[in-house]
């Protein structure tokens, strides 16, 4: 089931001067379509300014398409009597997490969602529970945000969006801001999230390595999607995405270079075992 449908999608700024004229038009978006399953791990890459972020904010109803159109769940995110369940069905996370943590106490944090949406007490407090147990930041529950590790913080900030329970969470740049341990952290959480609990992820991110394990990648660069496909067939691309001022993964170069030399390896190893079996088999 499609849960996502993005059809010929264009956004444009605006720029205006002091006095409200309009100076230009910058074209964020620039007629993308794209279809995500339900259940489906999906990540969109690109380097600063291709449009990624911006594209992310039309999956959450936080911008509407200029021209063409998005469905969430089969909503159209035009219609503005849907946007309240638009985002319940589909969570939002941001690059740094103490813009999206307010409360005092982590539990507290995680229940903001859920009360806002009108949850009984009791309910509140068992999803909270459920929550914090899915990101494996049970024993954390008592303590203040500001004494957690920006890994943590992170992990927070998709409990208190997983305390909604969406179908549907969106990762805006959600390692931007951590060190490397840390974005292990939140992507073993994603992970655990769309493999045991069958919640659809779109990660947006310039990190490689984060995107080894998605279903399909998209490619986006000057608004526009530019490759699309699995992992293996993305990253035996590396001159082309190049051209994109993006990078391989570290290993994925390794096997390229060798590769380069002589050595007759396949196309788009990922991991060190595969690098590891490849040369074996040699």
């Amino acid at each position: 089931m499609k849960f996502i449908k993005a059809k010929e999608v264009t956004y444009e700024y605006i720029r205006r001067d002091d006095d409200g004229n309009v100076e230009g038009i910058n074209r964020a978006v620039d007629n993308v379509s794209l279809d995500v399953k339900e259940g489906d791990f999906i990540t969109i890459l690109g380097s600063n300014g291709s449009g990624k972020s911006t594209f992310a904010k039309h999956l959450n109803a936080i911008l509407h398409p200029t021209e063409g159109s998005v469905w969430v769940n089969g909503m159209d995110t035009k219609e503005e009597d849907k946007t309240l369940a638009i985002r319940q069905s589909t969570g939002m996370v941001f690059q740094n997490p103490d813009n999206q943590i307010i409360g005092q106490v982590v539990e507290e944090d995680v229940a903001f969602g859920p009360e806002n949406m009108g949850v009984k007490t009791e309910e509140i407090w068992e999803r909270v529970e459920e929550a914090l147990k899915t990101v494996g930041m049970t024993e954390y529950r008592k303590y203040s945000p500001n004494k957690l590790s920006g890994g943590q913080k992170q992990r927070i900030s998709i409990a208190g969006v997983l305390a909604m329970h969406p179908k549907c969470i969106v990762l805006d740049e959600p390692t931007a801001m951590l060190d490397p341990s840390g974005r292990k952290e939140v992507i073993r959480a994603l992970r655990a999230l769309n493999e045991v609990e069958g919640i659809t992820i779109i990660l947006i991110t310039h990190y490689m390595e984060e995107a080894i394990y998605s279903d399909k990648i998209f490619v986006m660069n000057k608004g526009q999607i530019v490759m699309e496909g699995n992992p293996k067939e993305i990253f035996s691309r590396v001159e082309e995405l190049e051209e994109y001022k993006l990078e391989v993964p570290q290993i994925t170069r390794l096997a390229y270079e060798l590769k380069k030399k002589g050595f007759n390896l396949p196309d788009g190893i990922l991991t060190e075992d595969e690098l590891i079996n490849a040369i074996k088999g040699l």
